[in-house]
């Protein structure tokens, strides 16, 4: 039987971890005992965890990473990972050397700054794996790399690399220890080879798995829009980060509303930047126009009563929200960024739009007014997802070849 680890940041509600339970489901089979490792012990999808899959974490914590009571157990592991393991001079010389450097750049990251320190001071276990997986960037990464002994490792990349903000002094040549290295797309490839030209021959394209029947049976279930609203639907789904750009949304907004459009705009997602887009939101008179409805169990059925389905980013890696929203038979408008563009042809299966209040306005403002357009657009997108089901197990057969043969 092989001995498979998996290692995650965190089980919030997101699309990598989705992702990964998805993988996990799909690894029920008796030639794997599989494990896995939160390294910040927390997350409100624990309980989505296959049976089949052995929890390590001794203590874990189900509170949201997003909620203040979530945030406040984060900044005590992340204290309590700075003394534990020893070394704490070794920590604070990389602390300040990486601080120095996010400084020069002007973009100081402090979930990106303590990624090794919450990795040098989690849980050791002292077996042996035939294959480790770190299914994110930074401190699953480093984890992997500097403390899991395996015969084989694996990391997975789901992000623009160059964009997020990761440097090679970060990651003190973590990757050195991988036999592969899987990118979510080939534009992701691209980006993470900008920064690590050196590993090419390691890597490989490992599209997120996804549960489309899953997905679509829950996009039937009761739920979605609750509030009466007769006007144009516009949805986004997605955390309320910097990265994905509600700050432009918003503007764009704006300039829909003061031209008479009769729409409105629902965010579903969490995030750090709530309180700077609600101060937004209500200093643009617009709390009935851009509502930010948190984060829901089941958003499914959202998608497919929405009008639109935006997706305006700064930058992404594989968006997971644009291939539901897609799947579900959504007409989309995306920014015209890394990641988005290698998702949406252009006019065939949604519209890619300028990152600007007045780009965005005026690409939905065109399709609000051409519903055949919008009905072409949604059943190309929702053609092209159904035959990719006929492809998803050449995926698993990737992840087979980080399989130690030997052990």
């Amino acid at each position: 039987m092989k001995k498979i680890l998996f290692v995650v940041n965190t089980l919030g509600r997101a699309g990598a971890e989705t992702a990964l339970l998805e993988l996990l489901r799909r690894l029920d089979v008796p030639a794997y005992e599989v494990s896995l490792y939160v390294v910040m012990a927390q997350g409100e999808m624990l309980g989505e965890l296959p049976g089949h899959v052995n929890l390590l974490n001794r203590r874990y914590s189900c509170q949201s990473v997003l909620s203040g009571k979530g945030k406040h157990n984060m900044t005590r592991r992340v204290l309590g990972c700075f003394f534990r393991n020893g070394e704490m001079s070794r920590k604070l010389r990389y602390l300040f050397s990486v601080y120095g450097d996010m400084r020069r750049r002007g973009n100081v990251q402090k979930d990106k700054l303590l990624w090794r320190i919450v990795s040098d001071g989690g849980e050791r276990f002292g077996q042996s794996y035939d294959l480790a997986v770190a299914w994110l960037e930074g401190a699953s990464a480093y984890y992997v790399a500097d403390h899991v002994k395996a015969s084989k490792k694996a990391a997975f990349i789901h992000i623009d690399y160059e964009s997020a903000g990761y440097t090679r002094n970060m990651d003190q040549a973590c990757f050195a220890a991988y036999d592969r290295i899987f990118a979510v797309s080939e534009e992701v490839k691209k980006h993470f080879l900008a920064v690590y030209p050196e590993y090419g021959g390691k890597m490989g394209i490992f599209h997120n798995l996804v549960d489309w029947e899953g997905i679509r049976k829950k996009a039937g279930e009761p739920g979605g829009f609750s509030d009466g609203y007769e006007g144009f639907r516009l949805l986004t789904v997605g955390r309320l980060a910097y990265q994905k750009a509600y700050d432009v949304a918003i503007d764009a907004m704006k300039l829909l509303r003061d031209a008479g459009c009769k729409v409105r705009w629902y965010v579903l997602g969490e995030g750090d930047q709530r309180k700077i887009l609600e101060k937004k939101i209500a200093s643009l008179g617009l709390q009935q126009d851009f509502l930010l409805l948190g984060a829901v169990a089941n958003p499914y059925p959202y998608y497919t009563q929405t009008d639109l389905y935006i997706h305006a980013t700064r930058f992404e890696g594989k968006s997971i929200a644009i291939q539901e929203a897609q799947a579900l038979g959504c007409a989309v408008i995306v920014s015209d960024c890394n990641g988005n563009r290698e998702q949406v042809t252009d006019g065939e299966d949604g519209v890619l739009c300028e990152l600007t209040p007045q780009g965005i306005a005026d690409c939905i403002r065109g399709l609000m007014e051409d519903q055949e357009k919008r009905r072409m657009l949604a059943q190309t997108a929702e053609g092209k997802y159904k035959k990719q089901e006929q492809h998803m197990g050449l995926l698993l057969e990737l992840l087979e070849e980080g399989v130690g043969e030997d052990s």
